[in-house]
């Protein structure tokens, strides 16, 4: 049996591909004529390409074929193996992983979140407000990466006096895509943060960590301080879709006067602005077997890469992938995964974004685009960098 190739696969390891949107019209391609691609680039592991969206629904729906242990994006060769490997959330299988889900849950529930949504408001008019009284500014950054800076923080339990600190410190662990374990206040500071609650518990996700067993053992110092680093590093995404969500209303100004005069839409307004941004680009699994999909053998060990927002383009389940509309009808998604691997921040963030949108319907009396979009060139995550804007509050 022979592997598909299809050549143009191959620019899809390129920032650049994603940042001018040449990839778009890769995964359109592959979606047609190659749904499983088989790469081998110099200075990463090979990998299969996943395009379809049943393809990535379902390889999401099996973690006993498709393991997440092995590492969830795609690393440069020379990087090795995710320090988190089989002990974070995102890097374990069931069962272990529906045991760490269990412990976090109540901290990202429906309840959880109805509880915190005054805060959630609050922290929405507070930061339009700055923005609005500084000008011109980034909304990627000053607006949209802060709010889910600020979520993450509190989640956590960050006291409100080193809000701003533990923010800045968050933001710049992303800004050059570094690991964060490289930026030493913030990996200092949660470890303090640890050892404070190991003496007094509190009403946050890392005491949650810290008190919770799994298979009737308490987590290592290592595995807390590692989940809570995962959880931090999964807010760039919500940022993210807020940002594009942003500028796709700037790009389309009826939907925005749609959203002002039909409030009562937001809610599936937030579902696709998720379709439509896509800020994972995609997400990495482990074949646990040697099987056949779409007639190519797939052995054990080879890593197969979903490609969400290739997915979240697919002709098949969505009717006119390529346009904005935040009336869509069904809108099944796959922004946030599927299956036991489900986002753990999904209803956190659905419900910050709905917050944001009606905040802006309400508190916003304009608003408008001072400079082009800067997106950003990364094959992990998508979005714009930077989106220089000017609002004026009601």
């Amino acid at each position: 049996m022979t592997h598909a190739s299809y050549e143009a696969a191959d620019a899809l390891l390129d920032p650049r591909a994603h940042a001018d949107g040449r990839a778009d019209g890769i995964w359109r391609e592959m979606r047609a004529s190659h749904p499983w691609v088989r790469h081998e680039p110099d200075g990463y592991p090979a990998f299969w390409s996943v395009t379809r969206y049943d393809d990535v629904r379902s390889v999401y729906a099996d973690p006993e074929s498709f393991s997440s242990q092995g590492g969830v994006l795609l690393r440069p060769s020379a990087n090795g193996e995710d320090p988190g490997t089989g002990l974070t959330l995102a890097l374990t299988d069931p069962p272990r992983h529906n045991g760490l889900r269990s412990m976090l849950a109540p901290h990202f529930n429906e309840r959880s979140a109805r509880a915190l949504a005054d805060r959630l408001r609050q922290d929405v008019r507070e930061v339009l407000a700055r923005a609005a009284d500084s000008g011109e500014f980034d909304f990627a950054h000053d607006v949209a990466g802060r709010l889910s800076s600020l979520l993450i923080a509190r989640l956590l339990g960050v006291p409100d006096a080193d809000l701003d600190t533990v923010v800045r410190w968050i933001e710049e662990a992303f800004a050059a895509a570094k690991p964060m374990t490289s930026h030493v206040p913030l990996t200092r500071y949660v470890i303090d943060l640890m050892e404070q609650r190991d003496e007094e518990p509190a009403d946050d996700a890392i005491s949650l960590l810290l008190d919770g067993e799994v298979d009737e053992e308490l987590l290592t110092e290592t595995e807390v301080l590692l989940n809570c680093e995962n959880l931090l590093g999964a807010s760039e995404n919500a940022g993210l879709s807020i940002a594009a969500g942003m500028a796709a209303l700037l790009d389309h100004p009826e939907q925005w006067h749609d959203l002002r005069e039909h409030p009562e839409i937001q809610a599936g307004a937030v579902e696709e602005i998720l379709r439509w941004g896509s800020s994972a680009t995609h997400s990495m699994r482990t074949a646990t077997s040697d099987m056949e999909r779409d007639g190519q053998r797939i052995r054990k060990g080879e890593r197969v890469v979903l490609w969400v927002r290739s997915a979240n383009r697919d002709e098949k389940e969505f009717d006119r992938p390529e346009e904005f509309d935040l009336r869509r009808r069904p809108n099944r998604h796959l922004a946030l995964g599927f299956g036991p691997h489900v986002c753990i921040g999904q209803t956190m963030a659905r419900h910050q974004s709905r917050i944001f949108l009606d905040e802006l319907v309400t508190s916003v009396a304009s608003f408008e685009q001072t400079g082009p979009v800067t997106p950003l060139a990364s094959i992990a995550v998508n979005g714009p960098a930077r989106l220089p804007m000017r609002l004026k509050l009601k």
